[in-house]
């Protein structure tokens, strides 16, 4: 289906830079307002991605990660890194979205990511985002809508927290910069380019990234592809295909794991938002998704 298909009415999507400070740590930040009054919720399919952090003013998300349930989502909450499409439906709201990169959830959460893969929690009830509670309860969801005014709030206040941090380990910039690299096929690869063991590399990869660094590999290869029919979906499947691909039956088995569907239901599928953030995404970012978002170095970086 393509985007003049959809039923866009309703729906605004604005992008803000987290400017250079945050650059190695956020990879947009941004505000979804819905506004549809008594037509049915919009529904949509996340793709996987790293982690993100949702603020909602208004009716409540209803949302799910894979196979499970759906049910409403606190009105922050936060998503870990994910390997499974994630269901995503919101009401009529304002949604703040900030989406943290590797670095990011080292910077601002600290906990292993591999404790929150594939899992969406309550912000106010879990105490591992105590520190960035406090900054995320500072930014009112109540008061008069001023997006510009919100969005230099929040970024204020996580610049904040990054001046009073430590230097991150350099090592999580340089694994992240190796994972987007579409030269690198390999767990061999990726270790001798971090001059680490595989077994330290496993390691390593599910404390930062969520995930071992063989599920990463393959997770950001099939993205590639979907990242494609996102921009351009009158493509055909097989136009999209990354180069490590070997045929479409290869591809669509990464999509089944991936999407918990075919390809083929999935264009079927209206895709109001991810469209929407896709093409927005690439404007502002540079890239139509936030996995594929090239790490920038920290300020101190050598």
């Amino acid at each position: 289906m393509t985007d003049s298909a959809l039923d866009m009415s309703g729906i605004t999507l604005r992008f803000f830079s987290p400017g250079d400070t945050l650059a190695p740590y956020i990879s947009t930040l941004y505000r979804l307002d819905i506004e549809r009054g008594d037509r049915p919720r919009l529904e949509d399919f996340l793709h996987p991605e790293w982690a993100n952090i949702r603020l909602v003013r208004g009716e409540a998300v209803t949302g799910a990660i894979g196979d499970a349930k759906p049910r409403k989502r606190s009105r922050i909450f936060i998503s870990g890194p994910t390997s499974i499409s994630s269901y995503f439906s919101p009401g009529n709201a304002s949604i703040w979205g900030i989406g943290l990169l590797p670095l990011g959830w080292h910077m601002f959460v600290g906990a292993d990511a591999d404790n929150y893969a594939d899992r969406a929690v309550d912000a106010e009830t879990d105490p591992v985002f105590g520190n960035l509670l406090a900054v995320l309860q500072s930014i009112s969801l109540d008061k008069p809508e001023d997006d510009e005014a919100e969005a230099a709030a929040i970024l204020k206040a996580l610049n904040a927290i990054v001046a009073k941090q430590p230097e991150p380990d350099p090592r999580i910039a340089k694994a992240h910069s190796a994972l987007v690299d579409d030269r690198l096929v390999s767990v061999t690869a990726l270790a001798e380019r971090l001059a680490m063991t595989e077994r330290s590399l496993e390691r390593f990869s599910r404390r930062v990234f969520g995930f071992p660094p063989k599920l990463l590999l393959r997770r950001q290869r099939f993205l590639r592809s979907l990242a494609q029919f996102m921009i351009d979906p009158s493509l055909r499947w097989i136009n999209t295909l990354d180069l490590q691909y070997h045929d479409q039956a290869h591809f669509s088995r990464d999509f089944l794991r991936f999407m918990g569907m075919r390809p083929g239901d999935y264009a079927a599928k209206p895709h109001p938002i991810m469209m929407a953030a896709a093409k927005a995404r690439m404007a502002a970012a540079g890239a139509p998704m936030q996995v594929l978002h090239k790490p920038v170095e920290t300020n101190d970086s050598d």
